[in-house]
């Protein structure tokens, strides 16, 4: 099975019926930081405003989130995995994530910046525990995001992208908001939406004048 997604990811797609998730008997897993519901909904704002603005439906399909990683497993692995990433959250503190203007990657994706990464950097770290239980298991690697963000569309066409990187390099937006808890989220397949798994709290932030 490893050597199938492995072929996956490094051969030309070209031609090639690719296998689905539920095909090799594995799920995605996506653990993800949502905004307050106050950000949340001025960055539903931001993507309704690029949707009028280039009718790209994808901008307003997807809620507003930063993911931290992406990974394929099998269902049984879920509850070691729960347990796990409960223990690396208990060593981050919650944290203030400062949302700071907009960037892209060239050239299929417009999103807000987020200024401080260290605390982010700080949870990818701890989660590559993970990775021996995930190879061991004959699954792919884990797919750690090296750069959160918050997207405000993805898949564009190189047209729209530099159309759209050019006017949001113009704009600006600043929004401010405690993060204290992630949310794992699964698909059977790339066709199905995405359900909650579980939730996981991180600890108060400390004070140090306490």
């Amino acid at each position: 099975m490893l050597n199938i997604l492995t072929k996956m990811k490094t051969e030309p797609t070209k031609n090639i019926v690719l296998p689905d998730w539920n095909e090799l008997d594995l799920w995605e897993y996506m653990l993800v930081a949502n905004p307050d519901d106050v950000v949340k909904q001025k960055v539903k704002e931001e993507k309704q405003s690029f949707y009028n603005e280039y009718k790209t439906e994808i901008a307003i399909k997807t809620e507003p989130h930063i993911t931290i990683v992406n990974f394929l497993a099998k269902e049984m692995m879920e509850e070691t995995l729960c347990r796990w990433i409960q223990r690396i959250c208990d060593n981050q503190q919650s944290f203030k994530v400062t949302l700071n203007n907009y960037s892209g990657f060239p050239s299929h994706a417009i999103y807000i910046r987020i200024q401080n990464q260290q605390p982010f950097k700080q949870l990818t770290n701890g989660l590559k525990a993970l990775e021996h239980f995930i190879k061991d298991n004959q699954c792919p690697p884990l797919q750690l995001v090296n750069k959160p963000h918050m997207t405000i569309a993805r898949q564009l066409s190189e047209e729209v992208y530099n159309k759209a990187i050019s006017a949001y390099a113009q704009k600006t937006f600043y929004e401010l908001f405690t993060l204290n808890k992630l949310v794992l989220l699964k698909r059977s397949s790339r066709y199905k939406k995405w359900e909650r798994v579980t939730v996981f709290i991180l600890p108060p932030e400390r004070n140090l004048f306490n």
